[in-house]
């Protein structure tokens, strides 16, 4: 140990991953920034109190990730040996795992226990006081309750996100990725059929050629695809909202001379992909670097980004845009930009909200958006469902009129697909601010469906906030015919 002592840090994590900064206001009537879990760092370990009781760990270690804060408590003189005989204390009395409480019992008061034994004082008083108005409130305990469930679905996920099955799963899947060799021929996704050859050609075959089996084997795929395609409840989508052809055109007067010979490559690409109605076989290997560059790089001028998101949102709509978002599976370029959307201009947040709206034109770009798995971003953990809800809750609570009419047909996109019960309550609340306003009949339709639908997914918590929160849903009754059918379903699940 240095003359100075050992360093002792708090690193500080919101178990909300943000709901509480964003539903808090909503519910209580006041800002709370997050739920705050605390951990204390001493001797190269991280301490941590919870309902298994006191848990040791690497700093940063846990299945939360890094801290969003590290704050530096002090410097101690106290041996690693009595602190150890310290904590075995702790663990057989006061901080046994049965003891644990989340309101009056929990991490920080562990963390601010050990901190006044280490350096002689506590944790914030920021962290460690649960406002008494909070608890008071006449839905604090609603508000604690709806945080724990939803934080708790969240590290489940992240637990199993990290779990052995599913590492050895990746892998595989990753090698056995890698070792197919790059196909030579131009074949688009829907032409593209696995021939397994056999000493008996006179089996299942019939004796028939590989292209006839391949070609049947097409038309059932078609059929099957068209058939789902047809029974789902149609998407809204803005097929006619900007013109590809002009947007093509003023994306390459604005970077032109700018490019690299491999960029010069991948805009050639596109134009193929886009205007000549080729398939997506087109794009090479670098097109996402390439379209990375043109959302991200600050030399550009703005209008760039704009312009490729456009030429993006166009291409949403074809049916094998999915080929391209499976690329995007290792470096999450476009997932990484859009959930930056509240940073990024009025113009850029609108080509953006377009471009994910039109993603649910077909069935395998649509469920893409809804895709669980996680990554880490910014000291976060992501994923494509948490970025799509990102976009459709900002652009519904937008000032801008056109951001908000797609933010409303992004929400009863996501409504008509399976989204997890906290994706739903975390809409929800969106939408109860936005029935504040005085909205257009579609719009209101739109949204009214989505709550309909929301109810069935969350049947409790759902009517619950729509209780709470308000305004009733009967406010907008006589809006129209299909308006009033909405609203009808939605209280039932209130009664």
């Amino acid at each position: 140990m240095s003359e100075e002592g050992q360093r002792v840090e708090l690193y500080v994590y919101d178990l909300s991953y943000g709901y509480a900064n964003q539903v808090s206001q909503f519910i209580l009537g006041r800002h709370i920034e997050g739920v705050w879990h605390t951990a204390v760092v001493v001797f190269g370990t991280e301490y941590f109190f919870g309902s298994h009781g006191i848990s040791r760990a690497d700093p940063g270690g846990t299945l939360l990730g890094q801290p969003g804060r590290k704050l530096e408590l002090g410097y101690t003189h106290v041996p690693r040996s009595v602190f150890e005989d310290y904590i075995d204390g702790l663990e057989e009395s006061t901080f046994r795992g049965d003891k644990y409480n989340l309101l009056s019992h929990n991490c920080n008061n562990f963390t601010n226990e050990v901190s006044n034994f280490l350096v002689g004082q506590g944790i914030p008083t920021y962290i460690l006081d649960v406002p008494e108005d909070v608890l008071n409130a006449p839905f604090g305990k609603t508000f604690v309750a709806l945080i724990e469930k939803l934080s708790n679905s969240v590290t489940q996920r992240s637990a199993n996100r990290e779990s052995p099955e599913f590492l050895q799963l990746n892998t595989a899947i990753e090698e056995a990725s890698e070792s197919n060799p790059p196909r030579k021929t131009r074949v688009r996704m829907s032409d593209t059929v696995e021939v397994i050859p056999g000493n008996n050609t006179d089996g299942d075959g019939g004796g028939r050629l590989p292209s006839e089996m391949a070609d049947e084997l097409e038309a059932e795929e078609r059929r099957e695809r068209e058939e789902k395609k047809k029974n789902r409840e149609p998407p809204v989508v803005f097929k006619e909202a900007v013109d590809v052809r002009i947007e093509f055109d003023n994306l390459v007067g604005l970077i032109d001379g700018k490019l690299s010979q491999d960029e010069m490559t991948s805009l050639e690409e596109l134009h193929q992909y886009m205007l000549e109605d080729e398939g997506s076989w087109a794009l090479g290997e670098n097109f996402l670097l390439f379209i990375g560059r043109l959302l991200n790089d600050k030399s550009l001028p703005e209008e760039v980004c704009v312009h490729a998101l456009n030429v993006l949102a166009c291409a949403g709509l074809k049916d094998d845009v999915i080929l391209v978002l499976h690329q995007d599976r290792k470096d999450h370029i476009l997932m990484n930009f859009a959930y930056e959307i509240d940073r990024l201009s009025l113009n850029q947040q609108k080509a953006l909200s377009l471009f994910v709206c039109n993603l649910f034109e077909n069935l395998s770009s649509s469920e893409w958006l809804l895709y669980i798995s996680e990554w880490q971003y910014n000291n976060s953990a992501i994923s494509n469902i948490r970025v799509t809800t990102k976009v459709a809750v900002n652009s519904l609570l937008s000032d801008d009129a056109d951001l908000r009419d797609r933010g409303t047909a992004i929400i009863h996109n996501l409504a008509c697909k399976e989204v997890f019960d906290d994706v739903a309550v975390e809409l929800t609340m969106a939408l109860l601010q936005f029935f504040n306003g005085s909205p257009p009949e579609e719009q209101i339709f739109r949204c009214m469906k989505a709550l309909a639908k929301f109810c069935q997914i969350s049947g409790q918590d759902v009517p619950q906030l729509i209780q709470m929160i308000g305004p009733e849903p009967t406010k907008f009754k006589g809006a129209s015919q299909r308006v009033d059918e909405q609203i009808a379903l939605i209280v039932k699940k209130l009664r």
